[in-house]
């Protein structure tokens, strides 16, 4: 007498089972910032490195002691950045569209009060003390350092400012917190090479 064999039950496995901070969860847009960060932070210790080996072996001045001053208010104002940006996501998250409009343009305003800053700096740098980027060993690190990176503040705020221009079209909602979140990413990475920048051409290179 043949048995009779019963077919196998199917196996499921629900969404809910899944980790929320396995790596397949984690969002394609926040991986390739962090592949991003990671190649631009290879890029500017390229530039750090080049600046500390060529201090002080300029045959001619201006010297770093003589023409620079320490950029106190640019700092603060970069570095608030930071703060306003994380309260600008916050909100977003919170539905609380006012109040993230009014942080993210807190962020644009920062961000363009330091590149100002940056400009006139080198305004009198140029004009004043005659450094430019062909005078010397220091001025060439030096532009290239401080100009690479301007111009990633540049690229962030020219991002703030599409972001912004959509947020007052009513086109960016609470659903857009984690796209939002990754640009505020890299607008944090702009803040912390500025420690570095700041310590190294600042701080130790004077």
């Amino acid at each position: 007498m043949s048995e009779s064999v019963a077919a196998p039950r199917p196996i499921t496995v629900s969404l809910s089972e899944i980790e929320d901070d396995s790596p397949s969860a984690m969002s394609c847009g926040r991986i390739g910032m962090f592949c991003l960060i990671i190649a631009e932070s290879a890029i500017f210790a390229i530039f750090v490195v080049a600046y500390v080996f060529y201090l002080g072996r300029s045959l001619s001045g201006p010297t770093p002691r003589d023409v620079l001053e320490v950029p106190v208010v640019n700092t603060i104002c970069l570095l608030s950045s930071s703060a306003t940006i994380s309260m600008a996501v916050r909100s977003l998250r919170k539905g609380q569209k006012k109040r993230f409009v009014a942080w993210w343009s807190a962020t644009l305003v920062l961000g363009i009060e330091f590149l100002v800053g940056t400009g006139l700096e080198w305004r009198h740098l140029i004009q004043d003390a005659g450094l430019t980027i062909s005078t010397n060993l220091f001025g060439t690190t030096y532009f290239s350092l401080v100009g690479l990176h301007a111009a990633h503040v540049l690229v962030g705020l020219a991002l703030l400012l599409v972001v912004l221009l959509l947020s007052l079209s009513k086109a960016v909602g609470t659903e857009h917190a984690d796209r939002v979140e990754v640009l505020a990413l890299y607008w944090h990475f702009v803040d912390v090479i500025w420690v570095v920048v700041f310590t190294v051409v600042y701080l130790v290179g004077r």
